[in-house]
Protein backbone atom coordinates (compact mmCIF):
# COMPACT_ATOMS: atom_id res chain seq x y z
CA UNK A 1 0.00 0.00 0.00
CA UNK A 2 1.21 3.50 -0.29
CA UNK A 3 -0.30 6.41 1.81
CA UNK A 4 0.47 10.24 0.35
CA UNK A 5 0.74 12.93 2.68
CA UNK A 6 0.75 16.57 1.36
CA UNK A 7 1.73 19.09 4.41
CA UNK A 8 0.35 22.42 3.07
CA UNK A 9 1.02 24.53 6.74
CA UNK A 10 4.04 26.21 8.04
CA UNK A 11 6.35 24.23 10.45
CA UNK A 12 4.92 26.31 13.07
CA UNK A 13 2.43 28.48 14.51
CA UNK A 14 -0.56 25.49 14.30
CA UNK A 15 0.41 22.07 14.62
CA UNK A 16 -0.94 20.76 11.46
CA UNK A 17 2.63 20.05 10.32
CA UNK A 18 3.33 18.31 13.20
CA UNK A 19 0.27 16.51 12.89
CA UNK A 20 0.88 15.32 9.36
CA UNK A 21 4.62 14.12 10.30
CA UNK A 22 3.03 12.19 13.31
CA UNK A 23 0.98 10.25 10.85
CA UNK A 24 3.60 9.49 8.70
CA UNK A 25 5.91 8.12 11.40
CA UNK A 26 2.73 6.37 13.08
CA UNK A 27 1.96 4.31 9.84
CA UNK A 28 5.34 3.38 9.36
CA UNK A 29 5.33 2.19 13.01
CA UNK A 30 2.03 0.44 12.76
CA UNK A 31 3.39 -1.20 9.33
CA UNK A 32 6.75 -1.27 7.91
CA UNK A 33 5.44 -2.34 4.71
CA UNK A 34 3.09 0.64 4.08
CA UNK A 35 5.21 3.27 1.30
CA UNK A 36 5.18 6.39 3.00
CA UNK A 37 5.52 9.34 0.83
CA UNK A 38 5.20 12.71 2.37
CA UNK A 39 4.92 16.10 -0.13
CA UNK A 40 5.51 19.79 1.06
CA UNK A 41 3.62 22.02 -0.82
CA UNK A 42 2.77 26.14 0.16
CA UNK A 43 3.82 26.89 3.38
CA UNK A 44 4.82 23.39 4.08
CA UNK A 45 8.01 23.76 2.41
CA UNK A 46 9.44 25.41 5.05
CA UNK A 47 9.29 22.29 7.13
CA UNK A 48 11.83 20.90 4.96
CA UNK A 49 14.82 23.91 5.45
CA UNK A 50 17.60 22.51 7.55
CA UNK A 51 19.22 24.20 10.77
CA UNK A 52 15.46 24.83 12.69
CA UNK A 53 15.83 25.45 16.45
CA UNK A 54 13.23 24.97 18.89
CA UNK A 55 12.90 25.56 22.40
CA UNK A 56 13.66 22.16 24.38
CA UNK A 57 10.53 20.02 24.77
CA UNK A 58 8.91 21.75 21.31
CA UNK A 59 8.75 19.14 18.18
CA UNK A 60 10.96 20.50 15.67
CA UNK A 61 9.56 19.81 12.25
CA UNK A 62 13.16 18.84 10.52
CA UNK A 63 13.99 16.14 12.95
CA UNK A 64 10.58 14.71 12.32
CA UNK A 65 11.53 14.67 8.60
CA UNK A 66 14.51 13.01 9.17
CA UNK A 67 12.63 10.42 10.81
CA UNK A 68 10.43 9.81 8.43
CA UNK A 69 13.45 9.56 5.49
CA UNK A 70 15.45 7.42 7.85
CA UNK A 71 12.38 4.95 7.94
CA UNK A 72 12.11 4.65 4.42
CA UNK A 73 9.63 7.72 3.32
CA UNK A 74 10.22 9.41 0.79
CA UNK A 75 10.17 13.14 0.92
CA UNK A 76 9.24 15.81 -1.83
CA UNK A 77 9.59 19.93 -1.81
CA UNK A 78 7.13 21.63 -4.57
CA UNK A 79 9.76 23.49 -6.30
CA UNK A 80 7.56 26.54 -7.36
CA UNK A 81 6.21 27.15 -4.18
CA UNK A 82 9.60 27.43 -2.60
CA UNK A 83 10.57 29.93 -4.79
CA UNK A 84 7.28 31.95 -4.60
CA UNK A 85 8.76 32.08 -0.38
CA UNK A 86 12.12 33.12 -1.61
CA UNK A 87 13.57 29.39 -0.65
CA UNK A 88 14.15 28.28 -3.76
CA UNK A 89 17.59 28.70 -3.85
CA UNK A 90 17.78 27.36 -0.27
CA UNK A 91 19.57 23.92 0.64
CA UNK A 92 17.24 21.34 1.48
CA UNK A 93 17.35 18.78 4.39
CA UNK A 94 19.62 15.72 3.26
CA UNK A 95 17.30 13.01 1.79
CA UNK A 96 14.24 15.74 0.33
CA UNK A 97 14.11 16.23 -3.05
CA UNK A 98 12.92 18.87 -4.96
CA UNK A 99 9.92 18.19 -7.10
CA UNK A 100 6.94 19.91 -9.56
CA UNK A 101 3.11 19.46 -9.44
CA UNK A 102 3.17 16.94 -12.17
CA UNK A 103 5.40 14.21 -9.71
CA UNK A 104 2.89 15.20 -7.01
CA UNK A 105 0.20 14.12 -9.40
CA UNK A 106 1.38 10.92 -10.14
CA UNK A 107 1.87 9.82 -6.56
CA UNK A 108 -1.76 10.83 -6.07
CA UNK A 109 -2.77 8.69 -8.65
CA UNK A 110 -0.44 5.66 -7.61
CA UNK A 111 -1.27 6.05 -3.78
CA UNK A 112 -4.47 4.19 -2.28
CA UNK A 113 -4.98 6.26 0.62
CA UNK A 114 -3.98 10.22 -0.13
CA UNK A 115 -4.05 12.35 3.13
CA UNK A 116 -4.11 16.32 3.32
CA UNK A 117 -2.96 18.88 6.17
Amino acid sequence: MKVSISVNDAPYGTEKAYNALRMAMAIRKQDAQVEVRVFLLADGVFCGLPGQKTPHGYYNTERMLRSVIRRGGEVRACGLCSEARGTGTLELIEGIQPSNMMEFAQWTLECEKAITF
